[in-house]
Order: structure tokens, then C-alpha cells, then sequence
């Protein structure tokens, strides 16, 4: 133990933001005035420390064997400087790909799949109400006008979506996955279609349908308790919106979900696919313990597939992908948003957390919560993943005459269309 604590002092001498650490014994090593604070209540998490491995490190606070004081932002700041490695390098080796293709496979059935949801979304609509925008947008905003606050930008990135499809009144659009319902509603009331969403989530279905029912939208706004692959193909979709949904598919099951796109749209018809993708080639989840991390106490069953994956499925589908964009540095900003909200409020938060369990059950998703929300802020700003909007067409064969002769669709291969007029 001796040996781990020189190792630790000598990499917190070296760390861009000062760190100290109190030992089970109440010894202190690092700067007096340290702004960020880790008590080890017990020696094996040290180890962890010491070698970088910050996502072990961060399930040793959420258990209650590491105490962390200080500010999130300078938390994950040092946390950045203590890895050893690139968290983002993967491995090509066949065995490698293969037994992780297999681990998604059986991770990734209709009954595991809606567990997995139900156990992210259903903790309490409340909390979430914390810590994000008003209309309750689980997904990267968009910071149009690098003065807007929160609420604009996630209203922005909604109208965003809507003018890269192109909504128009009467149309039938589809959101697969669609939360508590921001992007559902706006579509309908502010593009006159005719929007249905799905989602595995009980507490977000509830909350739509009162919605719903609030704003008078019956006949015209239908959210359904289901499966993406359990929707009828007989009758498809003008319009399809997908946002933050394809990282709970999985390597294994992402052609099927491409696939199932492709059957629910109408030939001719638009798809707008957004979601988070892997910084590196061949990873599947951030390293260092981050991705781990992350799979048990925040996303069970979550992957990450690079754009360059997601884009050969989607092309196999039968698809054609016609914009791609990247918003990353703006998810890095509304992660950091509802980190800072979320800090602001922990009592409240704990109290909450308590209306459905018990008080070290509802503190240890907090903490939990707390090193998500900041750890995947510093996960964007690094470039450990990505945010894609990925808008594709079905190609209805049509050879269309005129200046885009062989469109193929509606779309009209000029993103004039998507600014007209500002949002």
C-alpha cells in the first residue's frame, strides 16, 4: 500500500487541477487548499485511482466507498488527467468483435430491452423534471444562437429536426422513442401533422397521453406503450423522427432496426435518426471503466457504434442517407446544463428519490446520477463520443424531371430548406 500511495501522490503532483485524498486512517495527501476532496473509505478503491481506471473508481463512489467533495467540473477535470490510456481505442480482432456481437445479441430481446428502458426511464418523472428543460427533452439541444439558454435551445434543436424533414399539415409521422413527448407534440402543434410515438418507458407513456388530453390533441397525437418492432408495416409513415433511441439497439440488432425503419416508411419518404456515437472505430463503450460504468448503473444494455457503422446499416437497409451532421460540442453544453441544474438542487433531488425508495437507495442513484451526467459531458467536450442527426430517404424509383432529376423523394438536396425563415 505503500507503493499505491507514492504512486497516487506522484500523479496528484502532476494533475491540472489540484486533488487531495484522506486514507481510512484520516491521513491527507495533496494540497491543504484542494478544491477537490476524495475520502477512501477503504483501500481497494485506491488501486483503481492510481491506475486510471476512473469509471471502477467512480462505482466505488457510488457504493459509498469513495466521499467526493468538490465542484463536478473540476471533478471531471482531474478525472480526465488520471487516465493512462485512450479510452477510446478498440480492438479489430475477430474473437474480440465476435464475443461482443454475441453479448448484444442476448442483450438485446423485446423483454430484455423493455427492462433495460424501465429501468433508466421509470425511476420518477419528478427527477428528471429536475434537471431538464420544462418540456422534458431527454437529447442533445441545440445552441442555434450561442446565447440561448436551455429551454430555447432544446426547443430550437425540436424545430431543427421538423424543418430537416420537411414536416408539412396532414402528414403521418412517426417518433420511435419519443421520451416524454417534446418532439411529438411539437411536430403536431407547430407542423400540423398527425404524430404517433412509441416508447418502452410506463411513466413517460402516462405523461404523453395526459398531455395529450391536456392540450386537446386526441385525434391527432397517439402515444403507444410499445417496441419499435411490433408496429404494423401496412400502413407507412410520411415522416419518421428517431432521436437518442439506436444507442439501446445494439451492434447486433442495428440492421434489423434499419430495416424496420426502411418498412415503416413510405417510399419517398424522410427518416431523421439522432443519436450517440462511439469516438472510436472499433469501440463499443468509452474504456477506462467509463462504459462499465455506465452499463450498471445508468444504461443496462447501451452501445455505441461509430457514424461509420451506423451509416453501412443504414445503407444496407435500403436507405439512403442524404445529410449527416454532427453536433457533439452542443451535447458536451446540455450535459453540463442539467449537471449544473441537478447540482443545484440535491436535496430536492434526494428527497424525491425517496418517494419510491428507500434513503441509501435514493443517495446512491444520486451520486450515481451526479458522475453520469458530468462524466458524459467530459465525454463530448474530449471527443470520447459523438452526437450525429443522420436524415435518410427511401428511394421511391421515381425518376423525377427537372434540376434534381433522379431526387428519388421529396427531399431537395439543398439545406437552403432547412433555414428558411429561422426557427
Amino acid at each position: 500500500m505503500t507503493q499505491v500511495l507514492s504512486s497516487i501522490e506522484a500523479r496528484l503532483a502532476s494533475l491540472p487541477v489540484s486533488v487531495a485524498v484522506v486514507l481510512p486512517s484520516g491521513k491527507r495527501a495533496g494540497p491543504a487548499d484542494a478544491p477537490v476532496v476524495l475520502h477512501f473509505q477503504s483501500l481497494a478503491a485506491m488501486a483503481n485511482l492510481a491506475a486510471g481506471q476512473i469509471g471502477t473508481l467512480g462505482s466505488a463512489v457510488v457504493e459509498g466507498q469513495v466521499l467526493v467533495e468538490g465542484h463536478m467540473r473540476d471533478v471531471m477535470g482531474a478525472a480526465a488527467s488520471l487516465l493512462q490510456a485512450d479510452p477510446v481505442r478498440g480492438t479489430s480482432r475477430w474473437w474480440v468483435q465476435a464475443m461482443a456481437r454475441m453479448r448484444s445479441m442476448a442483450a438485446h430481446t423485446l423483454a430484455r430491452d423493455a427492462q433495460q428502458i424501465q429501468f433508466h426511464y421509470d425511476i420518477s418523472d419528478d427527477f428528471y423534471g429536475l434537471w431538464l428543460d420544462p418540456r422534458r427533452v431527454y437529447s442533445c439541444a441545440y445552441f442555434r444562437d450561442p446565447q440561448m439558454g436551455l429551454a430555447e435551445a432544446q426547443e430550437a434543436k425540436l424545430e431543427h429536426i421538423c424543418r430537416k424533414l420537411d414536416l408539412k399539415p396532414g402528414e403521418r409521422f412517426l417518433d420511435i422513442g419519443a421520451g416524454w413527448g417534446g418532439l411529438l407534440l411539437w411536430a403536431a402543434e407547430h407542423h400540423g401533422v398527425h404524430a404517433t410515438g412509441i416508447t418502452l418507458s410506463h411513466n413517460q407513456h402516462r405523461h404523453v397521453q395526459q398531455l395529450i388530453r391536456d392540450k386537446g390533441l386526441e385525434g391527432r397525437v397517439d402515444m403507444q406503450l410499445l417496441d419499435y418492432r411490433q408496429l404494423p408495416k401496412d400502413q407507412p409513415f410520411d415522416k419518421i423522427a428517431s432521436v437518442g433511441m439506436f444507442e439501446h439497439v445494439g451492434q447486433a440488432k442495428l440492421p434489423e432496426y434499419f430495416e424496420t425503419v426502411h418498412q415503416l416508411l413510405r417510399p419517398g419518404g424522410q427518416a431523421l435518426i439522432h443519436g450517440i456515437t462511439a469516438g472510436g472505430v472499433d469501440n463499443t463503450q468509452v474504456g477506462a471503466g467509463m462504459g462499465d460504468f455506465i452499463d450498471r448503473y445508468i444504461f443496462p444494455g447501451g452501445e455505441l457504434m461509430h457514424i461509420s457503422r451506423v451509416l453501412h446499416d443504414a445503407g444496407k437497409s435500403g436507405l439512403e442517407m442524404v445529410d449527416t451532421e454532427n453536433l457533439r460540442p452542443h451535447y458536451a453544453r446540455t450535459l453540463w446544463n442539467w449537471s449544473d441544474a441537478l447540482e443545484n438542487r440535491l436535496p430536492e433531488a434526494q428527497r424525491i428519490l425517496e418517494r419510491h425508495i428507500d434513503a441509501d437507495g435514493a443517495a446512491k442513484v444520486l451520486r450515481a446520477y451526479r458522475l453520469y451526467l458530468a462524466g458524459c459531458a467530459m465525454g463530448f467536450e474530449r471527443g470520447w463520443t459523438a452526437l450525429h442527426q443522420i436524415l435518410c430517404i427511401r428511394p421511391d424509383g421515381q425518376m423525377r424531371s427537372g434540376p434534381m432529376v433522379g431526387a428519388q423523394s421529396g427531399y431537395a438536396f439543398n439545406r437552403e430548406y432547412m433555414y428558411r425563415g429561422g426557427s
